[in-house]
């Protein structure tokens, strides 16, 4: 009897594995980290990649309401007082349930309660710090703690070099096992049918040169520095004025300060707006003052609109800003020399030119949303 043999094709296909990425924060308010988590998600362009997020901390935010409207899964539970084993449990528990195969931790407290969550379960940690207090310290217990933390988890990053030197100095991490991978955004376009009505709400002229920040009212961002500084501005320019974006403490303390030295009627303040990115688009200067910072998402988004651009030398703000190539940076807390600095991007129109230039070009090559999106989706993969 004749056997028969059949010949059975297998298709193989190069489509990967689908894996599930936990993005584990404080929460989803309106600031940089949530941006960025945002960013992340939205630029998602992997198919196999699916996230979703956990919050430690409540309320949501609107950032999270809107992200869980279009579809991303988003949870929050709200930890106690002091160090909370709750979480642990809870953070575990997410995991087994939806088969996480990676944890993004963003900022220091998620990355110590997931890591610990995780042990046992195989899943990947990574550890991106978003930026720093001022003054920074550490404590003894961290040195102790974060280098077992370490050894569980599978990537470090820092949103800058500054950051990256932080880590290593007050949080004990190893240098080589810390990778910069810079903050990224969706870069904005401005709306110019909408800047002379937003001008004429402000009382503002064509000969009105316009500096402007956004940032929340307080100490960290020294509003008062940069107020002394516009003072001295005004003694010789009668067209300066300042636009301050923001909301905080300090508002009725500020305000306090420009009519005690007499600048009230130069010095605008909007309070905070949900989306300030038309007001930004009038700049004709970006301001930043703050005694230390991460990556300023403001920041970005002013290079993203071709601004020139005055900083202070505070965390990674020497980083984003290459001096004297796409803006200025002064010494941090120093209200004489980022006075100078002013004075001189009033006094040349053409310079001006230049860093604004600059600076959609620099934005372009460096801090594009979909660079970062890149960055991460490789530590995902790996």
């Amino acid at each position: 009897m004749a056997k028969v043999y059949a010949l059975v094709m297998i298709e193989h296909t190069d489509t990967p594995k689908i894996v599930k990425i936990l993005h584990v924060t404080f929460d989803m308010r309106i600031g940089g980290t949530e941006m960025v988590i945002k960013n992340i998600i939205e630029g998602n362009t992997k198919s196999h990649h699916e996230m979703s997020i956990f919050c430690i901390e409540e309320p949501l935010g609107p950032w999270g309401q809107d992200l869980q409207k279009r579809g991303v899964v988003v949870n929050s539970v709200n930890r106690e007082e002091g160090f909370d084993i709750k979480m642990i449990k809870a953070i575990r528990k997410h995991i087994k349930d939806h088969n996480i195969d990676v944890m993004h931790c963003h900022q220091y407290t998620p990355w110590v309660y997931a890591t610990l969550a995780s042990l046992g379960l195989g899943v990947k940690i990574i550890f991106t710090e978003h930026g720093r207090f001022y003054p920074d310290s550490s404590s003894w217990k961290r040195k102790y703690i974060n280098p077992v933390l370490s050894y569980f988890t599978d990537h470090i990053t820092a949103i800058s070099q500054a950051t990256k030197h932080a880590l290593v100095e007050f949080e004990y991490l190893k240098e080589q096992n810390i990778d910069v991978v810079y903050n990224g955004i969706v870069g904005l376009k401005s709306n110019l049918e909408k800047r002379p009505i937003i001008k004429q709400e402000l009382g503002l002229d064509q000969n009105n040169i316009v500096f402007g920040t956004i940032a929340r009212l307080d100490p960290i961002k020294n509003h008062e520095m940069m107020i002394n500084a516009f003072a001295d501005v005004c003694k010789n320019y009668e067209n300066a004025r300042l636009i301050i974006i923001g909301d905080g403490d300090l508002m009725e303390q500020l305000k306090e300060q420009v009519e005690n030295i007499s600048i009230a009627d130069k010095v605008i303040f909007t309070g905070y707006l949900a989306y300030p990115k038309n007001y930004l688009s009038i700049f004709d200067i970006f301001l930043l003052s703050s005694l230390s910072e991460g990556t300023s998402m403001t920041l970005l988004e002013s290079m993203s609109l071709a601004k020139p651009c005055i900083v202070t030398d505070a965390g990674g703000n020497k980083e984003i800003i290459a001096n004297h190539e796409n803006g200025i940076v002064t010494k941090n807390d120093d209200a004489h020399e980022f006075a100078e600095a002013m004075k001189l991007l009033i006094n040349d129109k053409s310079l001006r030119k230049k860093y604004a230039d600059n600076a959609l070009v620099r934005f372009n090559e460096l801090f594009d949303a979909k660079i970062m999106s890149e960055r991460y989706a490789g530590y995902y993969d790996s």
